[in-house]
Order: structure tokens, then sequence, then C-alpha cells
């Protein structure tokens, strides 16, 4: 096995950024967000999103030009700035959401297959569920056999399905009616979408989703031919993908209004192109969705293997899935990740887990890893750690991070309770493998802190498992 992998360039870490944040999310937005929110809260909640999810780009820009040692992204900030339990935590909270966020588009692709094989239905029927299962496990063994070739085909998907989405923007610009946009700018004919700030405050939820995947090249700094290229590759990434979201989802919002939009079957895009252009809108649509689905698993399919990776290469994680094969992929990692979305995929079976509810479960997880993202920038700004020779810089990077930290806690507040208890019980179980790996290595489990820690965990997994058991929480 040689000791140098091919290294990935500037195109595609750019197109790893677009093709994870592009996924499923996009093309469901007109109605997601017509059912949280009318049109003043849908401007305000893109506003506080963008100067947010802004921040949380340059904060991961900052911190992989300041600290080009540390690889692996969110998972490898948060053990250094707040030790190996936050560390461990950050890894498992976000390789359980990128799996969990795997098995939605699972169900959201064969949804939309639905449309033209009903056999599919809402994406899980049995039937279904056989489809997404053959599909797993092609794409599982197609990146064993290699990082750089699923790299190659998911740049080749990503200008794929942003033709589509260039064209639906186009479209319903010529359609775009002013009269519609600014009939009932704060949704006051529709009184159960509650207070402004309320409808703000439900619109960034699903905003928070649609851009997961903005830390995809940090995660594969260690992969990167340039490491400067890894900021360039988010920021670039980053805005690409705001400039879709913002056109998808204010057009839509002229074409027809929200109470009629708020209505619409998922992908809801395809049926606003529909509403102006006929049938084939929705065929054109759909295909691009079905391109843009597959191409979203292969990122994430390698993002999970790589955090997990990353995590045991420094003892975060057991031994076990270090090992590679030959041909340099983490395929220990790579099982195990999809085992458990096979697992889940058989799950939705049997409840009737929707692929909004995935989507809000996926979302809440990845919160944590971006709170200490942002908190361990903040702290090497306040610290002048890195900043001997930069003080003008520190000054920025300090109000930068502080942006981003207050963002950050502000997702967590409008996730809500349900989902901070939901994903404690997720949380949880983690603690086994990270006492595994801890022997490994000789060293004691937890710090006193840690300890604290947590035990606030088990107490909020607990009061999640009887909520689930008594009924007053459900997935």
């Amino acid at each position: 096995m040689s000791d140098s992998p091919a290294k990935l360039k500037l195109g595609a870490l750019v197109a790893l950024v677009v093709g994870s944040m592009i996924g499923g999310g996009i093309f469901s937005l007109p109605q997601n967000m017509a059912a949280s929110a009318g049109v003043g809260a849908v401007l305000i909640g893109w506003a506080i999103t963008a100067v947010g999810m802004l921040t949380l780009a340059f904060v991961f820009q900052t911190l992989a030009n300041r600290k080009p040692d540390l690889d692996g992204g969110v998972y490898a900030y948060a053990k250094a700035g707040f030790g190996d339990y936050m560390g461990f935590s950050s890894a498992w909270g976000y390789w359980i959401s990128a799996w969990l966020g795997n098995v939605g588009y699972f169900v959201l692709l064969f949804s939309t297959l639905g449309y033209f094989f009903p056999i599919f239905g809402e994406g899980n029927t049995p039937a279904a569920v056989i489809g997404a299962s053959i599909l797993l496990w092609a794409v599982h063994f197609l990146v064993l056999r290699g990082i750089k070739e699923a790299a190659f085909i998911n740049l080749v998907t990503t200008v794929a399905k942003v033709v589509p989405l260039a064209l639906f923007a186009l479209i319903c610009l010529f359609a775009f009616r002013l009269d519609i946009f600014t009939a009932d700018i704060w949704a006051v004919g529709t009184p159960e979408l509650g207070s402004v700030m309320n409808q703000v405050r439900n619109m960034m939820l699903v905003t928070v989703w649609v851009f997961i995947g903005i830390e995809g090249a940090s995660i594969f700094s260690s992969r990167a031919e340039k490491r400067s290229d890894v900021g360039k590759a988010t920021v670039i990434g980053f805005v690409t993908v705001l400039l879709f979201l913002v056109l998808v989802n204010v057009l839509s919002l002229g074409v027809m209004t929200q109470p009629e939009l708020a209505k619409l079957q998922n992908p809801s895009m395809a049926a606003v192109l529909e509403h102006v252009v006929g049938h084939w809108g929705a065929v054109l649509i759909s295909v691009g969705l079905i391109i843009s689905l597959l191409g979203a698993l292969l990122s994430w399919v390698l993002l999970c293997a790589e955090i997990m990776f990353a995590a045991a290469k420094d003892h975060t994680m057991p031994e076990f899935l270090r090992r590679e094969n030959a041909n340099q992929v983490p395929a220990n990692a790579l099982w195990l990740t999809n085992a458990m979305v096979q697992i889940f995929l058989v799950i939705t079976l049997f409840s009737n887990s929707t692929y909004l509810s995935l989507i809000y479960l996926a979302t809440s997880m990845i919160l944590v890893p971006y709170l200490w993202s942002a908190a361990y920038a903040f702290l090497l700004a306040w610290r002048s750690e890195t900043y001997e020779q930069a003080l003008a810089e520190r000054k920025k990077d300090l109000i930068i991070g502080g942006i981003a930290l207050i963002y950050a806690i502000w997702l967590l507040y409008a996730g809500g309770v349900k989902y901070l208890l939901l994903s404690a019980l997720l949380y949880a179980p983690g603690a086994i493998l990270f006492a595994k790996a801890k022997r490994e290595v000789g060293q004691p489990i937890f710090t006193s802190i840690e300890k604290l820690i947590f035990a606030a965990v088990v107490v909020g997994a607990l009061v999640a498992a009887y909520g689930l058991y008594d009924g007053f929480l459900t997935l």
C-alpha cells in the first residue's frame, strides 16, 4: 500500500461541499418553508441564516488555516478545545447525523421514484426498503474501491444536479408576480403559523438542514492537495448554495401563494415548476432530484466513514475503526456506518418515520458539533493563540467567532427540548466506544468534569426513553 494517496484538488473539495449541501432539502424547500412561515418571516429568517452560516463558514476557514495540524474538522476542534469526551461526542453526533440523513435521503429518493412507480409509495413501503437496501450496498462497494474515484463521481453528479436548479430559477424569474409575493407578507391570514418570531424560529430549523455539509471540506483536510484550499472550498461552496436556496425559496413565493405552497406534496419544487410550464417541469425536477440524491448519498457515505476513521487515528474512537483496505478506504468505519443505515431502513417500515422527522433528528444531532467548532474559534481569538503576529485579524476573528457561537446557541433553542432529549438518547450509548478507546491506550475514561457532562446526557436519555414509552415524545 503506497503512503501517499492521490490528493483532492480545489474543484473536488468544492464539489464535496456543494454535493453534500445540495441533497434533497432544496427540492422540498418551497413547501417546507411555506408550512413554517409567511413571506416576511422567510426573508428575516434567510437574513439571519445567511449571516449565521457565513460566520460558521468563516470559522471553518479560519480553523483550517490557523490549526493545520488538526485533521478531521468538526470533531478535532471540539477535542482540542474542550477535551477528549467532547471531541468524541462531536465525532459521534456528527456520524449519527450523517447516516440518519442518509436514511432520510433513501426515503425521499424512493418517494420521488414513487411519482413514476406507485409501488414505492412514500418511500417507506417494503418495495422501497428493498430497493434502498440494494442501492445502499452498491454505493458501499463503490466507495470501497477508493475515495478518489468516489470523489470524481461526486464531481460529475454535482454538476448534473446544478443544471435543473439553474433552469428552475430562470423559468420562475420570468413567471414571478409581485402581487402574489406581497399579498399576505406577515401571514396574517394564516393564524396557525403563530407570531412572526415563531415563524422565523420554525423556518430556521429547515435552513440548518439545507446547510449541513458546510464543513465537508474540513473533514477531508488531511486528503487536500493544498491546505489553504480547504477554507476556500468552504466559502465558495457556501456562497453558491446560499444563492440557489434563496432563489428557489423566494421565487416560489412569487409563483404560488403561501397557503398553496404549504399544501404541496414533496418534492414541492416539481409541483411549482409544473404549475408554470406543465407536466415536463415536474419530470425535469424529479429526475434532477434523483441525480442529486444519488450524489448526496455518495458524499455522505464518504463523510461518515472519514469522521470515524479520523477519530480512530488519534485514539478517540476504538482501534478497529482505523483499518484501511488496499485502496486506503476506512473499510471498518464504512461497514459500521452502512449497517446502521440498513437497520434504520428496516425500522422505517414499522414506524411512520417521514423524511421530515428523520431530517429534524439528524439536524439536532449536528448542532452540538457546530457549537463546539464555533466556541473553539472564539476561544483561540480570545486567548490570542496563533495570533501573536496578527492583532488586527484577532479582532475580526473574535467578532466572527462570537456571532457564530451566538447563532449556534440560538439553533439549539430553535430546535426545542424534544429534539435535545432525543439526541441525548442517541449520544448516551456512544460512551461504550469511548470507554473502549480509552482502555486501549490505558487512560482513565472520564475526567471529573466529563463525568458530570456524561451524567447529564444519561439523565436526558432516560427522560427521552420514558417519553417514547409513555407517548409524550414521538419520533
